[in-house]
């Protein structure tokens, strides 16, 4: 990811969170998926523009369901539900096809890994239930 960054923009972009440290984990977990090859095919060509971009979508949605949850908004409330589909698509759009099922399994590794769950933390706490309640939900609804 970010192999077309200048070290200088990488840090623009990632901050301290590059993700070449965790590339060895994510291709032994997930390396012979084809959302992985999806995944690095797209992303491969992304240039500092796109990375900025899909990181302005990606805030904008975590923002928004974090909003949610301080406003006391359900989890598994239509507007949640919207934000939660939001994230799905904006997975969608920038890395690979994001079933509603394969986002529950993300959903699962954002209250299981301690690093996806500090990464919502940060923000609001709370925030990783919450975004993973609000997904199960959804795709709980678009099985209806």
């Amino acid at each position: 990811m970010g192999a077309n960054l200048s070290p200088e923009d990488r840090l623009e972009v990632f901050g301290a969170d590059d993700p070449d440290q965790y590339a060895d984990e994510a291709v032994q977990r997930w390396g012979d998926t084809d959302a992985y090859r999806t995944a690095a095919g797209r992303t491969s060509s992304y240039d500092r523009q796109d990375w900025l971009e899909l990181q302005r979508e990606g805030d904008e949605v975590e923002q928004q369901l974090a909003d949610l949850l301080a406003a006391g908004n359900p989890a598994d409330g239509d507007a949640a539900m919207a934000a939660a589909e939001a994230h799905r698509q904006h997975i969608t759009r920038w890395f690979y096809d994001c079933s509603p099922q394969v986002h529950v399994g993300l959903a699962q590794m954002y209250v299981a890994d301690s690093r996806f769950t500090a990464h919502f933390e940060r923000r609001a706490p709370g925030l990783a239930r919450y975004v993973h309640d609000a997904i199960v939900a959804n795709a709980a609804a678009a099985k209806d």
